[in-house]
């Protein structure tokens, strides 16, 4: 709603009547009566009815029954004993009938072809009509005709030259043309009273359960009606023909590629797009009526566009032939349909109409909606306009997601309750928030009751805070080249987590930089240790990953790597290796210049995914001296994986790799002797003499992040110190840890045999269990591996440490 969001919508909607590609006419439209206003296509919720169903709508008193089948005799004039009857699920628009319609080769009706019934509620005369387009086996094989309020109805009369009548209004009330005895009532509440006067004639033909779809407002949770309405169009059939070719010709690519054909079907069914909108809110639409108070007789409306009053007033004397400063104007109270503007919003965002549109930077488009349908429908809006509106295409690349569903992977539905409201992830709610607003709508109270129940049992502590980044970085996280995206409070919950984890490694960078520190130029930046060059290492891969991915269009591959990047090469690895440099004295230089690169291009590759919280820190950040630092970090350079390439050491990296393996092997040996505060002595045996050299540049690093005091190395062949635990890091590599006056024998011994009882209970219960097929029956099996490695382990721990309590204790001196 910005000035520069509206000159866009104005100049958009002037050019599009100037080009003869927007028009106003009197068409049927879908219309809320609870918004007074139509609505959009993708705003109709079509609702599957399995057969009688009551629901509470907006403004009736009573619920309403749909799903129900209602037979109604049309006499024959002429002929007393006989009668057509036709089946209706809506008797309410019965007043609006102007015939019945038959298919021509029914032969039932073949005698009544040309024949005249009598209306069973006004009693007037309306034509047996024969129209192909009736389905002679469903129901009585005829239909009543209702022009006015059904779209089919719509074209079937105008093929027949009929009339259409209007009986419902804006507001849902039957209209005067009904007739004294229903007007002013609520359409459902004139629908038994109708009812009620074919049963007193006798022209009442019984009901029964028919399964239906009803056309609910998406926004309302109202019956969506059908009206006859003076609004404006915007003529779609000709570019969407362009805009399917583009698919075809491979002009414009979707990715992935399986939305071609929804696309393809989309534009080859598309309709002229009903703009008008009447709500309070919105950019109003450009239009003036000319008030011609000299008219007589039955003159259309004249009507004129402008970007400004003036400029129609122009145009509106040019079209009368009277002085501008005589007619009286009135703009059109009604604003345009927000997806006109919002297919705008990439094109304003450039700056046009004022400024050329530099289309290469639409490249690449993603989009983060919910659900591919409703991304279609707001690119294929953006196709339409931008085509016309530039000349071109305006991008040649869109990337669709797919549908968000729940974590079951059942489609997000109010009867369900487990629809997820992006605003209640981001901000929290508590469950009597959510009942609260499952009260609020239009469910029927066994529909109500399910819900509820599924709330409780899905959300029992409510919502908790998530944050926008953490949908985000979740949605994300996903792989958008499936069906189907199931999407859980916990995953977004641990992207919370995740975020939370980057604002702390920040906040220990920052503490490390201090206020005087002084960035180096990023290609000055040398590394002093293995450890710096293997953290450099994995930031510029980090940055290839990236990359790679998003040329790809694979979000997920992005989210991934910088997970892996942040959480698991910085946080848990680099962080806690460095520490113990970081508190000598002097300080060495190295480490934090190391430190302020990771956080500057960890920040800017993180920016796409997470704004808010790498905006926030990025700008806490020192900037590089003798160069003006970016106002944003969404502004700010896009690391570039060839600038990074010269701290590529994938050999390196490969060798750190063993590191770890070596670092999770000793945590596991130090859990299974509860050596929870105590630091012992490691040595390492290699019979590989390359091997050995391998560890020695990573000593320190590994003593530190195994939690183990000083770690050394044991030539080859020379004899393991006597009662140190020992654990095989490789067939070529052994650990010995020390475990002399750390481990208490007779006191661990009894808490090893406890921990053995529980394993071996569970052991028992999962060998007890009967086989099962698929992905079951893997788990189990992994479950019982993992549970027999475990067990061996502390029969192994309890066979040593016995050993030990038999050793005097000269023995046990290394």
């Amino acid at each position: 709603m910005d000035a520069g969001s509206s000159v866009a919508v104005t100049e958009a909607f002037v050019r599009l009547y100037e080009a003869g590609l927007l028009y106003r006419n009197q068409q049927l439209v879908n219309w809320s009566c609870a918004l007074r206003s139509a609505i959009s296509d993708i705003e109709v919720e079509n609702r599957p009815l399995p057969g009688h169903t009551e629901l509470r709508l907006p403004g009736c008193p009573t619920p309403v029954s749909f799903g129900l089948l209602i037979s109604v005799a049309f006499p024959v004039d002429g002929e007393p004993d006989a009668e057509v009857v036709v089946g209706t699920t809506r008797p309410e628009t019965l007043p609006g009938d102007v015939a019945v319609a038959v298919h021509p080769d029914d032969s039932r009706y073949a005698h009544l072809h040309g024949r005249q019934l009598r209306h069973p509620l006004t009693g007037q005369l309306i034509p047996l009509i024969t129209d192909s387009a009736v389905q002679p086996h469903v129901g009585t094989g005829a239909v009543k005709v209702t022009p006015a309020h059904s779209p089919a109805d719509a074209e079937m009369g105008a093929r027949h030259g009929l009339s259409p009548l209007s009986v419902i209004a804006e507001d849902g009330t039957m209209t005067s043309v009904c007739g004294e005895w229903l007007q002013g009532l609520h359409r459902f509440v004139a629908r038994e009273k109708i009812l009620s006067v074919l049963r007193e004639r006798g022209l009442f033909r019984g009901l029964q359960n028919h399964p239906m779809v009803l056309p609910l407002c998406s926004r309302s949770g109202d019956v969506v009606e059908y009206l006859l309405k003076s609004q404006w169009f915007v003529r779609c059939q000709e570019m969407g023909e362009q805009a399917a070719k583009a698919v075809e010709s491979g002009a414009l690519e979707l990715s992935p590629s399986f939305h071609q054909k929804n696309w393809q079907h989309w534009f080859s069914h598309i309709g002229d797009w009903c703009v008008s909108r009447q709500l309070w809110w919105g950019h109003q639409i450009p239009a003036y009526l000319v008030i011609d108070d000299h008219a007589k007789g039955d003159k259309e409306d004249c009507w004129v566009v402008g970007r400004s009053e003036a400029e129609a007033r122009e145009v509106a004397a040019k079209l009368t032939g009277r002085p501008g400063a005589e007619l009286r104007l009135e703009r059109d109270p009604d604003v345009l349909d927000t997806w006109f503007s919002s297919a705008l919003f990439p094109f304003s965002a450039l700056g046009w109409p004022q400024e050329t549109l530099d289309l290469a930077r639409f490249y690449p488009l993603s989009l983060l909606e919910t659900g591919s349908d409703l991304l279609l429908f707001w690119v294929g809006r953006m196709v339409l306009l931008g085509t016309q509106l530039t000349g071109q295409l305006p991008f040649s690349k869109v990337l669709l997601h797919s549908m968000v569903r729940d974590r079951q992977g059942r489609k997000m539905s109010k009867s369900l309750g487990n629809v997820l409201d992006p605003r209640d992830i981001i901000s929290g709610v508590e469950l009597q928030v959510l009942q609260e607003k499952l009260r609020d709508g239009n469910l029927d109270p066994a529909e109500l009751a399910i819900a509820a129940a599924a709330q409780r049992k899905d959300f029992p502590h409510g919502i908790p805070e998530c944050g926008t980044d953490a949908l985000r970085f979740t949605l994300c996280s996903h792989g958008a080249q499936g069906d189907d995206l199931n999407l859980s409070i916990s995953e977004v919950l641990s992207s919370r987590h995740f975020c939370n984890k980057i604002w702390n490694a920040l906040r220990f960078i920052l503490g490390v930089l201090g206020e005087k520190f002084v960035p180096q130029p990023a290609e000055e930046l040398s590394p002093s240790s293995p450890v710096d060059a293997w953290i450099l290492s994995r930031l510029a891969l980090t940055a290839l990953e990236c990359e790679r991915a998003f040329l790809t269009r694979e979000l997920s591959l992005v989210t991934h790597a910088l997970h892996r990047f942040w959480l698991h090469n910085l946080c848990d690895v680099y962080l806690e290796a460095v520490k113990p440099v970081l508190s000598h004295s002097p300080r060495p230089p190295g480490p934090p210049q190391i430190l302020f690169s990771c956080a500057d291009i960890g920040l800017r590759l993180l920016a796409p995914l997470m704004p808010f919280l790498a905006e926030e820190l990025w700008q806490r950040l020192p900037s590089r001296p003798g160069c003006s630092p970016a106002p944003s970090v969404s502004v700010a350079p896009y690391p570039s994986a060839c600038s990074l390439e010269h701290w590529r050491q994938p050999e390196l990296e490969r060798h750190f790799s063993q590191v770890q393996e070596a670092v999770q092997a000793l945590r596991a040996l130090r859990a299974t002797y509860q050596l929870t505060k105590a630091r012992p002595r490691v040595l390492l045996q290699s019979s590989e003499p390359g091997e050995q050299g391998l560890f020695e540049a990573f000593l320190e690093p590994l003593g530190t992040l195994s939690r183990c005091g000083a770690v050394g190395l044991l030539p080859p062949g020379v004899a393991a110190p006597s009662g140190w635990a020992q654990a095989p890091l490789s067939d070529t590599l052994q650990a010995y840890m020390e475990l002399q006056g750390l481990v208490d024998p007779q006191t661990h011994l009894p808490l090893l045999a406890s921990r053995r009882h529980k394993l071996q209970k569970q052991l028992d219960g999962l060998m007890a269990q009967n086989p099962v097929e698929g992905e079951a029956e893997t788990k189990r099996q992994q479950r019982l591996s993992v549970l027999q490695m475990e067990l061996s382990k502390l029969d192994k721990a309890a066979s040593h440490l016995r050993e030990l309590m038999n050793e005097s204790p000269s023995s046990r001196e290394l």
